[in-house]
């Protein structure tokens, strides 16, 4: 069997296929049949991978073996650059097999918030906010920003927002936590060093095949104008909503969108995101899937450790991955950290 268990994978899209032939398929609950669309989707972009993958393994074998006979160097050079960039493809899709949670396919919400410390620790959750939003970009993904509380002198005092894109959750749900920095701080007249930290809630987006019953007398609904230093973060009308549900307490606000109304329906897709966690936890099934253990935002609580001084180094507390280049890891560059967190879970 192939370690991508392909063959099953078509398997799977043929019966699914069949479904949609089906004559009555388009006149069923229109969730059951975007359900199954998605699903066709999902299944032949990883086997469309896989087979493009095994293809280009052919090409680089036979290339080589021309190579070998006419004693060319400049191919060789080539097939060097083609199996480092094929090596990098195969990697991606070992890491999406990986990926077998139950909403990892889903986008993700994130949420950071900086600890105790005021501008120091702000200043934090915005190096954050970058990292997370580089990562996104390099990778292909979209980075919704949904609500955004800027710092008082600098940095932020929280910020929503949500990666779009397939598997988003699935690489995401390993940063749910706490982050330390450790660093001179530029804040800091005397050049001290200062330790820092800020959280991060990751949650999956609930999509419309998971029911979430709210009861409209339950929600609290308030306007306010969008606050910001300008750009993306500015609104000079009331289109900004908050919402709270009353009987958890559970606060949400959007601010993203031109319209009260745009705003009013992406923050009740977050309320829907956080209410499905609640009921996922009283339940007590697979909560760690979801949201991690929380902790507070703390020493002796972090999940990963930033270094920039007296040496460089970022470490995960939970797999032990590590890095040196610490301003790499800012820029985005933490696949090696989500791939060693999911190995972990496999283990």
């Amino acid at each position: 069997m192939s370690p991508f268990d392909i063959a099953n994978s078509k398997q799977e899209l043929q019966q699914l296929e069949q479904k949609t032939a089906e004559n009555d398929f388009w006149q069923k609950d229109q969730k059951e049949t975007s359900k199954i669309l998605a699903q066709i989707k999902q299944l032949k972009s990883k086997i469309e991978k896989y087979e493009n993958a095994d293809s280009e393994v052919e090409e680089l074998i036979e290339l080589t073996e021309l190579a070998n006979l006419e004693k060319d160097e400049e191919v060789a050079k080539e097939i060097i650059k083609s199996t480092n960039k094929l090596e990098q493809e195969i990697e991606k899709i070992q890491l999406e097999t990986l990926l077998s949670g139950k909403y990892d396919k889903n986008n993700a919400i994130l949420t950071i918030h900086p600890g105790a410390g005021g501008t120091e620790s702000q200043d934090w959750a915005e190096m954050l906010y970058r990292m997370y939003t580089r990562w996104a970009t390099k990778n292909g993904y979209e980075v919704k920003e949904l609500d955004y509380l800027e710092g008082d002198e600098a940095g932020i005092k929280s910020v929503t927002f949500e990666i779009v894109g397939q598997n988003a959750y699935g690489y995401m749900k390993g940063e749910m936590g706490v982050h330390r920095l450790v660093r001179i701080s530029p804040f800091d007249a005397g050049g001290r060093r200062h330790t820092s930290f800020a959280s991060l809630e990751v949650l999956p987006e609930i999509t419309d095949d998971i029911q979430i019953d709210i009861n409209p007398d339950d929600l609290r609904i308030d306007t306010y104008r969008a606050s910001g230093a300008g750009g993306q973060h500015i609104n000079k009308t009331s289109s900004a909503i908050r919402i709270t549900h009353i009987p958890t307490n559970t606060v949400v606000a959007c601010q993203s969108e031109r319209s009260q109304l745009q705003n009013r329906e992406t923050a009740m897709k977050m309320l829907k995101s956080k209410l499905f966690d609640l009921k996922e936890k009283e339940q007590k099934e697979k909560i760690e899937d979801l949201k991690g253990e929380q902790k507070d935002i703390a020493w002796g609580s972090q999940i990963r450790s930033y270094v920039f001084c007296p040496y460089t180094l970022v470490k995960d507390h939970r797999t032990n991955f590590e890095v040196g280049n610490v301003e790499s890891v800012m820029d985005g560059n933490i696949d090696g950290f989500i791939e060693s967190y999911l190995i972990y879970c496999k283990k």
